[in-house]
């Protein structure tokens, strides 16, 4: 799922060449993206397209040769001419008389060489790892490009005969070189998959297709055309355009210099959070925008406030964050709690009257992203985040220009990985204290993952291990709901601490947070008469959470139904579909309701003989603090649910796991009527959790 998708996309053609383009936002300057040589299409863009759009008019443009923009085949189709004529083409479609342009490599020699040629359809240039053609020397150590060599070892695969035996292995060492800060697995295989959609034919095209410089004095004079404004980021690490190289194109065309220490050649992709901030600081400055009305207030007369973000995957976090809220404004009277939230959070805030920023309009839905890397009942959770990288970033960028504009006393992020991850990448934007909230540490792999899941695993926790190393200040607190013992005894990975020992050492412990006091639903009786419950009946509540990943297990429970009442005659089944599951997709029965979003399901839960769940933490933990028997289904794949939920609940001895597999409707039905009204004494679920964490907070206030 993209973090943000075109409000318009087409084709233009010239001399029988189509060139595919999309179209974001609405705002000026309008910034075009030149097409990139044919080793990547315009995805290449993605972690700038949906921050940039926000602001501007945004056209990204499929290079000949990848995407879904045409192969031609001959290598005159590719000359950097066509590359220039494809941009203005796609400028004039989409009705742009001047841009800035903004290119990396490749696509920013086409940047500045259309601003050379065309002058008046051109506000500014940013070039990224520049490249010029014969504008200085090639990096040291390379064998030619066209020679027959005796090895295909290291940058012997740079050559023209290896492309065509090994495309995908040349793709695989290539951005290996390029992203050559550690931790860049997942962009290291974007980066070949959006090759893979290539071929080395027409990357070889475009290797031979025909420059506008034979020289580099022709080079430099084509650059010394250029009157627009020029900014050059490069990164001294660059393994593929020597930093001297961005330096000259700078000098030449009297540009600004940007160097990232420590960056690569992709930095766009790497370090995304200050390349979208250069480019739309540069955008700014070249076609300034009327200054708006601004207003500052004197801090003394300043009302607290604490900015509240939580995890949208699920209402579970948005429960305990109320009650942590509610305890938060109980010890500091008068502060105002401003909650940068999504849906199906945004359900539970609304009911609560709560104040939602409007910049969470602006937030790309990380729970419908999730609901489309779902199978039946299978959600592999970890690769499902590395997927959402886009809408993280994305959503990062948002709450930067939030906190950037408006000043809070406090910042909380309960499982808000964008804010955690990005703050310590980019560790001067944090501009008040910060509490990072979760109740779990470590990404574990599942046993069908093999070797590499284990090292992608491991990679991703190291991150993190050397993030905090490196900024142990950042996080202002560190809360783990929870207790040491809920801690799995795991650890993160060859060569890495152990998980709970190291939980230990950087977090404070808050005690579970239910949101509820399970002593005022003691009750029984009288909760299940206020809730419409008869007497006699034996009330079956089945519910999945707040996304959508549930819709097979809900199904696979109303199919039990008939089953399961032969069983139990006087049974009565509650299917509770949640925010994001239409209730009509299911079938209601007499004695099987179906119903929606059910505020205040934990009610619900603490009245019933028997709940059917997901193995999601929240839900869970309501049915082990209300002592009620449930079955649990953890989902496949997803290393949360099956490692760190399941090791919590085995310690407070509560529920009973039940395997996907075994859900049929015959052996859900047994298995619902062995479990209902049992008896059941589970360890004690601690009531003032909400109160803990709060007092944490409060000290930062």
């Amino acid at each position: 799922m993209r973090a943000r998708y075109p409000d318009t996309e087409g084709f233009i053609e010239r001399d029988g060449v189509k060139v595919f383009y999309e179209v974001f936002g609405t705002g000026q300057p309008a910034l075009v993206f030149p097409p990139t040589d044919p080793l990547v299409h315009s995805r290449f863009w993605k972690a700038q397209v949906p921050y940039l759009a926000r602001s501007f008019q945004v056209v990204t443009i499929d290079p000949r040769g990848n995407g879904r923009s045409d192969r031609p085949g001959s290598a005159a189709a590719y000359a950097d001419t066509e590359l220039v004529a494809d941009t203005l083409a796609v400028m004039d479609a989409a009705g742009i008389g001047q841009a800035v342009l903004i290119g990396l490599c490749t696509s920013g020699w086409t940047a500045l060489l259309t601003a050379a040629r065309h002058p008046s359809r051109v506000l500014g240039v940013v070039s990224m790892a520049s490249w010029a053609p014969f504008l200085t020397p090639p990096l040291p150590n390379r064998p030619d490009f066209d020679a027959i060599l005796d090895t295909d070892e290291g940058w012997a695969k740079d050559n023209r005969h290896y492309w065509p035996r090994d495309w995908r292995g040349y793709a695989e060492f290539f951005f290996g070189e390029l992203l050559s800060e550690p931790h860049s697995t997942k962009q290291h295989e974007d980066a070949v998959g959006w090759a893979m959609d290539s071929t080395a034919e027409a990357n070889l095209l475009a290797v031979d297709g025909p420059l506008s410089s034979a020289s580099p004095a022709e080079t430099e004079a084509i650059l010394a055309a250029v009157s627009c404004p020029v900014l050059v980021i490069h990164g001294d690490q660059d393994r593929c355009q020597p930093l001297e190289r961005g330096g000259r194109v700078a000098a030449v065309t009297g540009g600004e210099l940007l160097v990232l220490e420590g960056a690569g050649h992709i930095m766009n992709a790497r370090e995304p959070v200050v390349v979208n901030r250069a480019i739309a600081d540069f955008a700014r400055r070249v076609a300034p925008a009327p200054a708006a009305a601004r207003r500052w207030t004197r801090p003394l007369n300043r009302r607290q406030r604490v900015l509240y973000v939580s995890s949208p995957i699920g209402l579970g976090h948005a429960r305990r964050d109320l009650a942590i809220a509610d305890e938060l404004r109980a010890l500091r009277p008068g502060l105002e709690v401003h909650w940068l939230a999504q849906h199906p959070v945004t359900e539970l805030l609304r009911r609560r009257e709560e104040l939602i920023h409007p910049a969470s309009a602006f937030l790309a839905s990380e729970s419908g992203h999730v609901e489309s890397q779902a199978g039946e009942h299978d959600l592999h959770a970890f690769q499902a985040v590395r997927d959402m990288d886009e809408i993280l970033v994305s959503n990062f960028m948002v709450f930067a220009d939030l906190v950037e504009d408006e000043h809070f006393d406090l910042w909380v992020g309960d499982e808000a990985w964008d804010i955690d991850y990005f703050l310590h990448e980019n560790p001067e934007l944090k501009r008040a204290p910060y509490a990072w909230m979760t109740d779990f540490v470590g990404w574990l792999p599942m046993p069908g993952g093999g070797g590499r899941e284990r090292a992608l695993t491991t990679d991703y926790n190291a991150e993190m291990i050397e993030q905090v190393a490196r900024f142990p200040a950042l996080r202002d607190r560190a809360v783990f709901v929870g207790n040491p013992g809920d801690v799995v005894p795991d650890g993160f990975g060859d060569g890495l601490p152990g998980i709970r020992d190291w939980v230990e050492g950087h977090y404070q412990f808050s005690g579970y947070v239910s949101g509820f006091d399970p002593a005022g639903l003691a009750d029984r009786e009288a909760l299940r008469a206020r809730l419409g419950y008869q007497p006699g009946e034996k009330v079956c509540v089945v519910t999945v959470g707040g996304s959508g990943v549930g819709t097979d297990l809900l199904r696979r429970a109303v199919a039990a139904f008939p089953a399961a009442r032969q069983l139990i005659p006087e049974l009565r089944m509650i299917v509770v579909t949640g925010p994001r599951i239409d209730p009509h997709s299911l079938r209601a029965a007499d004695g099987l309701d179906v119903r929606g979003y059910v505020h205040g399901l934990h009610e619900h839960l603490a009245a019933c003989d028997l709940a059917v769940v997901q193995g999601g933490l929240t839900t869970t933990m309501e049915l082990t603090a209300s002592q009620r028997p449930f079955l649990y289904v953890p989902l496949r794949s997803h290393f949360e649910q099956n490692f760190h939920v399941r090791h919590r609940l085995a310690r407070y001895g509560a529920g009973r796991c039940l395997p996907y597999e075994e859900t049929e409707p015959e052996a859900l039905a047994a298995a619902i009527a062995a479990e209902i009204g049992r008896p059941v004494s589970y360890q004690p679920v601690e009531t003032d959790g909400a109160a803990r964490a709060a007092a944490l907070l409060a000290e930062l206030i």
